[in-house]
């Protein structure tokens, strides 16, 4: 499903003395199939424009277009239903959102406020629970039994059974150690692929949005600063450091290689095997000459 903000503008309690603007002029489409990734300092408008993508909130100026529904500042919307069951969210800490008695009734109880009915949520809880990575048996539990990481695959598991053609991940690894952290990531990239979903992450990890998206748009002071491949955003690494963001690891450490070799390497590269392939055949050709 195709998302299009066409020049969004958002203020938050417009038209009262605490008027705050968040975002403005944001414009950019993110294509069905997509894995985008929006980065950025804190404040930067990124957890603003997560909310517009399933109309929780609104264009104060501007319009976005989710899939084949517009919706346009100034007027008032209805029946968003259908837009917030093709978008699911990933909220940061989504384990605080469970609240059932069994996992199995929390899975269900998403799906079941969108219409569906008993058995066929039931049967959708048995199929996302092993796309996380978890046992059927898992269902007749407490949610609060589990683990802090099972926790959090079973609130994942909530916002898969609803079947959205787009998920949004608002800092989904946040609390987690590394090793859990890839865990989750590399979780929702096989998701993505399996399910050909659109995939929209907003991160403060460069080396998530390097690694994983198709895309990346930079927001700053509010505003879209810059779009492209990671190849692209990543190989002007010092006008990222400008804006106070970090670079990945492997950048980084291609910048101090390059500084203390006194020469420069064809291209950013983010990937370490390739960068000591870089490095190696480089190295060769000085000892040759």
């Amino acid at each position: 499903m195709d998302i299009s903000l066409e020049q969004v503008e958002y203020r938050y309690q417009a038209n009262t003395p605490f008027e705050s603007l968040a975002i403005t002029n944001v414009s950019f489409d993110i294509p069905s199939g997509t894995y985008l990734a929006i980065i950025g300092h804190t404040g930067s408008g990124k957890s603003t424009i997560l909310q517009h993508l399933n109309a929780i909130l609104q264009p104060t100026k501007g319009k976005i277009t989710i899939g084949g529904r517009t919706i346009e500042s100034g007027r008032k919307e209805k029946n968003l239903k259908e837009v917030r069951k093709k978008v699911g969210i990933v909220f940061q800490f989504p384990e605080h959102q469970l609240f059932e008695e069994t996992v199995e009734k929390d899975i269900c109880f998403g799906p079941m406020n969108f219409g569906v009915s008993e058995s066929e949520a039931k049967r959708r809880a048995k199929e996302v629970i092993q796309l996380v990575g978890l046992s059927e048996d898992i269902l007749e539990k407490s949610p609060f039994d589990l683990s802090g990481g099972q926790m959090r695959r079973v609130a994942i598991a909530g916002v898969l059974a609803m079947e959205p053609e787009v998920i949004v991940l608002d800092e989904p690894t946040a609390g987690l150690d590394p090793r859990g952290r890839k865990e989750i990531m590399d979780l929702f990239y096989d998701l993505h692929k399996k399910k050909n979903l659109t995939t929209i992450l907003v991160t403060h990890s460069m080396e998530d949005a390097a690694q994983y998206a198709d895309q990346i748009v930079i927001m700053h002071k509010g505003s879209v600063f810059k779009q492209g491949s990671p190849e692209e955003i990543f190989s002007s690494p010092q006008q990222l450091v400008q804006l106070g963001l970090n670079v990945p690891e492997v950048v980084r450490f291609q910048m101090m290689f390059e500084e203390k070799m006194g020469f420069s390497l064809e291209k950013k590269f983010l990937n370490l095997e390739q960068l000591t392939e870089a490095i190696v055949s480089r190295w060769k050709e000085r000892v040759g000459s």
